[in-house]
């Protein structure tokens, strides 16, 4: 398995790039685009990357602007959905060749189906694991969202809570991720901090990504690029205690071929959780691409 990384600065931002590949594999000829979710990184795809690199895919892991090792904006910036599928566009075109798919969680999910539903021409397979975009605001809400960002705006400090131990990070995460298994969020844990020179521990992400995000999500603008979507599409739930908007169905109806694989016992995480089910399901997938 040949593990490489690199930077690229894309749209003033320095993105952290991992990139998978199995030389040993016969070669499928296809990019796999892994995104990530909110408070996440491209690190933690580690056990779904390796069983696609393994299948012959050429796999890779970019941390999204202000996650990861991956830059934060500067003062008086934001960070707002286009902006994360401006430098998904950007980074497609550094690195992926023609052959295209995607398989994104969550927050990265919403990314991936803006960005192919803007160029459905790019991408041949698309998997969407608990990633049909956040619950629908109305309009009615946009003027208390812009006075809570304004609040949170002043409130905000940048700068990483610290954390005296590992023991910490992991306990953090438990109260979050209760149904993963201590030992995986051990791994997590160091995928997600960085200690630095006195010992101390502090989560990657920008805090700034904790305040609230002052424009409404337009469940209606959303589905207009869900219905422009002409690849096959894996739609992934993980059970009754994963993550399942209101309007779940609704979008699922709006894509012109998908399929549905629910893993009833994954929750949310489930990259975390069943990453065997769920490569092998990926796997399946992606080996029908023409």
């Amino acid at each position: 398995m040949r593990a490489t990384s690199d930077h690229h600065d894309v749209n003033g931002i320095r993105l952290f790039v991992r990139r998978l590949r199995d030389d040993t594999a016969p070669p499928t000829g296809l990019t796999v685009l892994l995104l990530h979710g909110f408070l996440d990184a491209g690190a933690t795809w580690d056990r779904i990357a390796t069983p696609l690199a393994a299948a012959g895919h050429h796999v890779i892991l970019p941390d999204l602007r202000g996650f990861g090792e991956s830059g934060w904006i500067g003062a008086g910036g934001y960070y707002h959905f286009p902006d994360y599928v401006a430098d998904v566009a950007a980074l497609v075109d550094l690195l992926a060749p023609e052959r295209l798919c995607i398989v994104a969680h969550s927050m990265g999910g919403a990314i991936a189906a803006y960005y192919t539903g803007t160029f459905p021409q790019r991408v041949h397979r698309l998997a969407l694991l608990e990633g049909i975009g956040p619950t629908h605001n109305d309009p009615e809400l946009a003027v208390p969202r812009m006075e809570r960002w304004l609040r949170d705006l002043q409130r905000c400090d940048r700068t990483p809570r610290p954390m005296a131990s590992l023991d910490e990070a992991i306990k953090r995460l438990t109260a979050f991720h209760p149904r993963i298994p201590r030992d995986v969020l051990e791994v997590r844990a160091t995928q997600l901090t960085r200690r630095d020179d006195t010992g101390t521990y502090r989560w990657t992400w920008d805090p700034l990504h904790r305040t609230t995000a002052p424009t409404p999500f337009s469940g209606l603008a959303f589905s207009a690029f869900l219905r422009n979507i002409t690849c096959p599409t894996l739609l992934v739930t993980g059970g009754p205690s994963g993550w399942r908007p209101a309007e779940e169905t609704e979008r699922f109806a709006c894509l012109q071929t998908s399929e549905h694989v629910d893993l009833p016992d994954a929750g949310h995480m489930m990259h975390w959780s069943q990453p065997e089910a769920l490569a092998a399901a990926l796997i399946t997938f992606l080996a029908r691409v023409p």
